[in-house]
């Protein structure tokens, strides 16, 4: 759900707007989805990492370029450090599915009644 806009200035929000967005309408299980599914994703690279998998070589064939990668990954970091880039690398995606799933969960949680329904505007 778009912000209200009547100037219609914001027609497209960037991520971090439309996530700001999420967090204002749906309060708590927007903050928490997307906080677990962060802290998912870090343990998922940390794992990654700390197994030896060849990290670079994955971020390259899904398309980041080296600079970005070369910023990110210097020779010699902590398995920590290097499993944080490369989180930090992947935010937009994180931030894409909160955006997309908190809606369809809120929605689902008050279909079965576990949410209230959403307070009527006056």
């Amino acid at each position: 759900k778009a912000a209200a806009d009547p100037g219609g200035e914001n027609k497209k929000l960037n991520k971090s707007q439309q996530l700001k967005q999420v967090f204002k309408e749906y309060g708590a299980v927007g903050v928490s989805f997307h906080v677990g599914i962060s802290l998912v994703s870090l343990g998922i690279f940390y794992l990654a990492v700390s197994s030896g998998v060849d990290m670079t070589a994955v971020l390259f064939k899904l398309g980041f370029s080296e600079s970005s990668l070369q910023s990110k990954m210097a020779a010699g970091t902590s398995t920590f450090v290097l499993a944080y880039a490369i989180h930090k690398l992947f935010a937009p995606v994180r931030i894409s599915i909160t955006i997309v799933s908190v809606p369809f969960i809120v929605r689902y949680c008050r279909k079965i009644g576990f949410f209230k329904p959403p307070a009527p505007n006056p």
